[in-house]
């Protein structure tokens, strides 16, 4: 399901080609029409503040949420893990779980980059990757308040993105992030903090088991 792809793109650093594929990623989104009117509706907004704004202040602003903002980070796990052992555990999972499904990449991420995650459930087929989504939620879910909190327009995607997964988001793990990884402060000792839960994998489920391997993309 391109639907996936297409808001993993959005959430990118912002590039000319970015800029003139919007029509098509909307095109998509409207083509395969798995996100309802509410979700649409923010996607449009941060189309229109894409297309609108100098592209030096999308670029700066991109850098200034995602990267150096810890409480928005787009690595995943750094919302469960800090940087605590269980994180490169955890890592290691999510990774052999691409492998196993024949998604490999070339871009320079680590496996817990929010937009690999959704190019990798684009490949999959659709109720899997909902279920998988499902593990993330909780996750994606406080990267929306935080962003609604600061009136980001890139909110609008992760309400769609958290409005595909299979199941109810898990409150007591929303929670948990929120009053941990939660916390607006970026100073050296809360990049320090780390967490002593147990791994979350996504994927890690009835879903990843019963999935077919996908050939590879080469």
């Amino acid at each position: 399901m391109k639907t996936f792809k297409a808001l993993g793109a959005l959430l990118t650093y912002p590039t000319d080609d970015l800029i003139v594929a919007l029509p098509e990623l909307r095109a998509v989104l409207l083509r395969e029409a798995m996100i309802d009117s509410v979700g649409l509706a923010g996607i449009d907004n941060l189309c229109a503040h894409l297309d609108g704004t100098d592209l030096l202040d999308l670029q700066d602003d991109y850098v200034q949420m995602f990267d150096r903002t810890r409480s928005l980070s787009l690595h995943l796990y750094e919302h469960l893990y800090g940087e605590a052992r269980e994180r490169g555990q955890a890592m290691v999972r999510l990774q052999t779980l691409y492998k196993f499904h024949g998604f490999s990449h070339v871009v320079e991420e680590l496996p817990d980059y929010l937009p690999l995650f959704c190019e990798f459930l684009s490949l999959m087929p659709e109720r899997t990757a909902r279920t998988i989504l499902s593990d993330a939620a909780a996750v994606i879910e406080a990267l929306h308040q935080r962003a609604a909190k600061r009136q980001a327009p890139y909110a609008g995607v992760f309400v769609a993105l958290t409005s595909l997964a299979a199941k109810e988001i898990d409150r007591t793990l929303l929670a948990e992030i929120m009053r941990g990884g939660g916390v607006e402060d970026d100073s050296l000792e809360a990049l320090d903090r780390e967490w002593e839960d147990a791994p979350v994998t996504f994927g890690e489920g009835d879903a990843a088991k019963s999935c077919e391997p996908m050939t590879s993309r080469g």
